[in-house]
This record gives structure tokens, sequence and C-alpha cells, in this order.
């Protein structure tokens, strides 16, 4: 399809930043109705176990709102009630989502019920072992929320993450079928109870739109939030598969609601809603989660920022390049550094296990600003001080620009 409108790399990386919540300006007191807002906008956040640092979801409000409560995400995503706003489910991997959102996602429960578009092993086990499942089920049905290490029937240890009991597969699977959803979480373990329990009626009686709408729904809200991207951005924002959101991005374009675009020396068209209003500048400074939406797309993420960023967990100590859980660091719409971080929380420390500028680099107000960032970030997470253990040279400028500046 022609593209109707182009733009530079610069335009775009500002729509995007825009589009994502980085404004520059943070409340003075960030309120449930500020991190309700900023949730809708995002349309999800990714939930990540690593807690090298905080866990991954924690971590996009704080770098656009600021210093905020962590209980009221808590009561977002897992009280009971009116401040009850989020739920969870598979959107980009697990995550959390606004309770509005739990309509466009019925089509994916119902697929997931017919073992469609869900992890083979699950599919299998729902295939050969609906009596376990009903079994499970009857049992949150009789008992409420129930975690898998309560149900669990299995005698021998449990190994990995992926050696799964039988009644946590079956768990998985009505989950991921809609027939549970999770109620809170003890720790980090999920509970589950019945849809009934959990969302509020008004939402589970709403009509659910078909396929096509649903999906439909899902892009404009992924184009929405990402200010403008290519197919492939689009459709992995809530991990649609190609099938499906090719010939639904084709609808909208022709109904109007997204346009083709041009985008600097982008490869694919990309696309945005129409009449895109692009910021004069972004002005914000921030640490970004390695599952901030922002940058999750990693290949996007080098199209916009010229910035190549893998996470390395999983890589050997002595392969790593940059560090164990790295955090990009968003400055004056570049991403231009990054910092392995940890929070030492006996010792009350925000450890800076190393500091990587990117070309060309940070100038004296950029090393301020990551330094400030430093101390707002430890002050939020409850440390006493920012430790450097980097012997890195921009880890000496940081140094300095430490001593700069006062304790937030």
């Amino acid at each position: 399809m022609p593209a109707t409108l182009s733009f530079s790399i610069t335009q775009a990386r500002r729509l995007a930043l825009a589009a994502q919540g980085f404004n520059g300006r943070q409340p003075p007191t960030v309120k449930a109705a500020h991190i309700n807002q900023l949730i809708q906008r995002l349309g999800l956040l990714q939930i990540d176990s690593v807690n090298a640092l905080v866990r991954s979801h924690y971590l996009p409000l704080f770098s656009r709102l600021g210093s905020y409560s962590s209980d009221l995400l808590d009561q977002a995503a897992w009280s009971s009630g009116r401040r009850r706003t989020l739920f969870e489910y598979w959107g980009h991997e697990a995550s959390l989502l606004p309770l509005s959102m739990y309509p466009l996602l019925g089509w994916r429960m119902q697929r997931a019920k017919r073992g469609e578009d869900i992890y083979q092993q699950l599919a299998k086990f729902g295939r050969e072992q609906q009596g376990t499942i009903r079994r499970v089920l009857a049992l949150v049905e009789e008992r409420g929320a129930l975690g898998a290490g309560s149900l669990s029937t299995r005698e021998d240890k449990a190994g990995p993450w992926w050696d799964w009991s039988a009644e946590k597969h079956a768990l998985e699977w009505l989950f991921a079928a809609g027939e549970v959803t999770v109620a809170g979480r003890r720790g980090f373990e999920r509970l589950y109870d019945l849809p009934e329990r959990v969302i509020p009626s008004a939402i589970l009686q709403q009509a659910l739109p078909d396929e096509a709408n649903a999906q439909r729904g899902l892009l404009l809200h992924a184009a929405t939030a990402l200010g403008v991207g290519t197919e492939k951005d689009l459709r992995d924002y809530f991990r649609l598969n190609p099938a499906d959101a090719r010939p639904r991005l084709a609808e909208l374009v022709e109904a109007g609601q997204l346009i083709a675009c041009e985008v600097g020396d982008w490869r694919q068209i990309a696309y945005c809603l129409p009449e895109p209003k692009f910021p004069r500048k972004v002005a914000a400074s921030a640490l970004l989660s390695p599952f901030d939406s922002l940058i999750w797309e990693r290949s996007r993420t080098e199209r916009l920022f010229d910035f190549r960023y893998r996470l390395e967990i999983y890589t050997p100590q002595d392969k790593r390049v940059y560090g164990y859980y790295v955090l990009p660091f968003l400055h004056n719409e570049r991403i231009a550094a990054r910092v392995d971080l940890r929070a030492e929380r006996a010792s009350g420390r925000l450890a800076v296990h190393a500091v990587h500028e990117e070309q060309p680099g940070l100038d004296e107000e950029g090393m301020l600003a990551l330094a400030v960032s430093l101390r707002r970030m430890a002050h939020w997470l409850g440390l006493e001080r920012v430790q450097l253990n980097c012997h890195r040279e921009s880890a000496g400028r940081l140094r300095v620009a430490l001593a700069q500046i006062d304790v937030v």
C-alpha cells in the first residue's frame, strides 16, 4: 500500500517518545489516577520475575512518573473492589492490562481453549488431560483463590521452572482459556480464581467482539502507544501473528483509521494515526526496564535509536559485554548510555556495576542527569546510597556528577 506521509527519524523518535508517555512532566505526588491513566495509554505492562533491581513491571511507571508507591500498582493489579483496575493475561508475554481491554482478548482465550496459539506442550496437555483440568477447576470453584503449590500431588521435588506439576499445567491451561484468572499473588506465585470472583460483572457481561474487530482494536491501541511502527512493530505489541495482523492492518488503512507512512531510511512502510502531532523536542531523562514497551522490540529500537540492545542475564558471565541486568538510559531523545544495576537491599545500596556511554557520549549535563536518575531510583527503592563498583572512565565522570548533587 502506498505511503501518504513521510517524516524523518527524528520526528518518528519524538512521536514515539510522546506516545509512550515521556513528556518530561511528572506529578509532584503520584496518585492512583496517574497510574491508571498511564497504563491505559501504554495498554499493558510486561511482567518479569527477575528481581535483581525491582520486578520489571514496576519500572516503566517510575521511568515516566518518577517516585511512586508500588502499593498503588499492587492495588490496581491484585486488590479487590473499585481499586482494582487491571488484570493479568497474555498480552505481550505475561502482562498487566487495563480491565477495559478484557473483551478484546476473549478471542485469544477461545483459541487457547481449542488448543490454538498456545505453547505446544500446554495444548497437548489440554487435549490429553481434561480429567485433571476439570478436577483442578472444581477445586478452585470450591476453595477460592489457589496457587499451584497448594494443589500439587507430585511427590518428587520440583525441577526448573518448566518442570511443572500436572496441577500447574492444568491451572495454566485454564488461565490461557479464560476459565480462571489471577486473583492475586503470594510473593510472586499466582493465585488463581474464577473470573466472576475477580473481574467486574460489568466487564464480563459485555458482548465479546469477533476476532477481526478485536484484532483491529489491539492494532489501533498498539499504534496509539507506539506513535509509529511497521507492521511487525504493531503486531508484536500484543503478540498478534502475521496471518491475523496483516489483513486487519489493511482494513484499518482502508477505513482511514491508520495511515501508511515512510520514516527516514526504514526499509518497510510504517503506520501511524491520522494527523500525527510531532513534539518540537522531548527532554525526558529515564532509566528503562529491559522489558519497557519503548524498547522491547529490539529491531525497532535499533531503527529508532540506533541502539543495539540484548539482555545478557542468560549469557555466561565471562561472555557478557555489558553486564547482568543492564538498564538503557534515555536522555534528550537518545539512548545515551547503559548501566548495570543491582539493588543490594541488605546493605542499603544501589550498586552500579558498569557504566557504558553510547557514542558520542554524555556531556556534563547528561552525566548530571544520569546521576540524578540514579539518586532518585535509590530513594524510590528505599536504598540509602549509590555505590559505584565500576572503574571505567565513564564511572569516574559519574562519581564526580554524583558528588555535585544533593540526595533527592
